[in-house]
């Protein structure tokens, strides 16, 4: 077996699995030939063939992080992305027999969905509280799989995309076993008696039976989660997303601060013209998105003037994305609720904001490393309150919006939380401007469809340069527009208030996943060390 290239071809197959690729089925694929690479390897071995594997992956899905910050940034997060992977090979080569093992062939499905679930733990937490992009959940949004999502959230669905791969990788081993016990009993059969050729042809028959079963159980669970209703009835509020372009993409995209201000104003004021014409609907909120003003309204007069005046024309809440001078010298990235005739009412601070992007730990340690990290001159303070915005909808009912900053939308925790204290309706509100015309804003897309499905939400998709989209709670987007372009979307989404298994069942698929590989590999450690003795 050629572990090195199967570990390539693992992580470059779940690279495939992920927008602008999306070939969803390419992720059990790839986790099944990462469980036949690491199989019957060594710890060591397993580990390096896990970090191959991570590199091949990682280093072209999140080439978006260094497109205009260079590529130490990127390799760094690449890096650092892939040792988890490299443990994820360790545990499996653990728990999958390693060299010693005498019984050929045996890959352990089970182990293999466990390892993956607490791999993406681990990883979504640590260290600066974690990055869960690139979780195998995360590249299924088109996948019957993505159904699970509403059983366990995207826990469930990694699980469910790693147990048919090791499934998958079953088949594979239990066939490659079958065909060398076939050329193997040939050779000792020849010249022998009819019927003890007779057993062994039966022998070969079971074994060659036994790939094909396990096989169909894999393509089982791929297609049985299509059998979970995914609902979207329930009462509907009228949204309008404005997507308002700034002058240039890159890391100075709002140079002219103003100008970007202007452009999401000025698609309001269009959409209130076509309202009181009668050709466009009334909403009953409006969102614009992360960073539509980065002059502090708060403090300058003249951005709340534009504000206001867009929310008193429009005639109706507008939820908006801001930078807030405070508390000094730090920053906020915030979601602002401004109501027509009252102002500002209401705000949300980003609670979690992203390690040396909004923030930069350590700074003059990683200064040695890379000039770029003073590119954040301020850092972002986090947000301690969870955010829902309250507003009444046209059929008599309340919209209980969610702000979602940005990459937010990728923790479990900070969706569950805002879905617990009431939110029917979700915003994610995201600035890709940073990321230029690259694969980040459509991966960020389809985690914000994965959490529809978990949560049994609408989503309100709205980015300042694309993509955005308004979504379902059955995990469709709709009116999906394209980048560095202005638009203006608008959609009567459900308001749904039941509650999935997910949300009752909260984190307990990963912490489950975690202490059942944590109590399996101190078993095996514990096995090997009395072998020793």
């Amino acid at each position: 077996m050629h572990r090195y290239p199967l570990a390539i071809a693992s992580g470059l197959a779940l690279w495939l699995a992920f927008p602008s690729h999306d070939l969803w089925i390419m992720a059990p694929i790839g986790v099944a030939l990462l469980a036949l690479a690491t199989h019957r390897a060594s710890a060591w071995q397993g580990a390096l063939l896990g970090l191959v594997s991570g590199l091949a992956c990682f280093l072209p899905l999140l080439s978006w992080s260094g497109v205009y910050v260079g590529a130490l940034p990127w390799i760094a997060l690449a890096v650092l992305e892939s040792l988890y992977i490299a443990l994820l090979g360790l545990a499996c080569a653990l728990l999958q027999g390693g060299p010693s093992i005498a019984r050929a062939g045996r890959v352990r499905p089970m182990v293999v969905a466990l390892v993956w679930v607490a791999q993406e733990a681990l990883r979504d937490n640590t260290p600066f509280g974690g990055f869960p992009w690139g979780r195998l959940a995360f590249s299924q949004a088109d996948s019957p799989l993505a159904s699970l999502a509403a059983l366990g959230g995207a826990p469930a669905v990694t699980f469910g995309v790693a147990l048919a791969g090791g499934l998958l990788a079953a088949g594979v081993a239990r066939l490659i076993s079958s065909r060398r016990f076939a050329g193997q009993s040939g050779t000792r059969g020849s010249g022998m008696g009819g019927s003890s050729g007779g057993g062994r042809a039966s022998s070969v028959l079971a074994a060659t039976l036994g790939p094909a079963s396990v096989i169909t159980c894999a393509i089982a669970v791929l297609l049985l989660p299509l059998l979970i209703p995914r609902p979207t009835d329930g009462p509907t509020g009228r949204f309008l997303a404005v997507q308002g372009n700034v002058p240039r993409p890159g890391l100075d995209f709002n140079a002219e601060r103003r100008a970007v201000l202007d452009n999401h104003a000025r698609a309001t004021l269009q959409a209130a013209e076509a309202a009181q014409a009668g050709t466009r609907s009334k909403p009953d909120l409006v969102v614009w998105p992360e960073n539509a003003s980065d002059i502090d309204p708060l403090r300058n007069p003249d951005a709340a003037k534009v504000i206001n005046g867009a929310v008193d024309a429009i005639n109706a809440p507008l939820v908006l994305g801001a930078v807030l001078e405070e508390p000094r010298p730090m920053v906020s990235n915030a979601s602002l609720l401004y109501l027509p005739g009252r102002g500002l009412s209401a705000r949300y601070v980003k609670r979690h904001p992203v390690p040396f992007a909004e923030y930069i730990p350590y700074r003059s340690f990683f200064r040695h490393f890379s000039d770029k990290v003073d590119l954040v001159y301020s850092d972002f303070t986090a947000g301690k309150t969870v955010g829902v915005f309250r507003v009444p909808a046209r059929g008599g009912g309340t919209i209980a919006a969610g702000p979602i900053i940005c990459f937010e939308v990728a923790y479990d925790g900070l969706i569950r939380d805002t879905v617990d204290h009431g939110a029917n309706v979700l915003l994610v509100q995201t600035n890709n401007a940073t990321f230029g015309f690259t694969d980040e804003s459509v991966q960020q897309l389809a985690i914000s469809r994965i959490r529809a499905i978990e949560h049994g939400r609408s989503i309100v998709h709205v980015s300042t340069v694309g993509v955005s989209a308004m979504i379902t709670p059955d995990g469709t987007a709709h009116q999906r527009t394209t980048l560095f372009t202005p638009a203006v979307l608008a959609a009567d989404l459900p308001l749904r208030t039941d509650r999935t298994v997910a949300d009752r069942v909260g984190p307990w698929p990963e912490i489950l996943a975690g202490v059942g590989i944590a109590t399996m590999l101190t078993l095996r450690v514990l096995r090997r060390l009395r072998r020793r003795r």
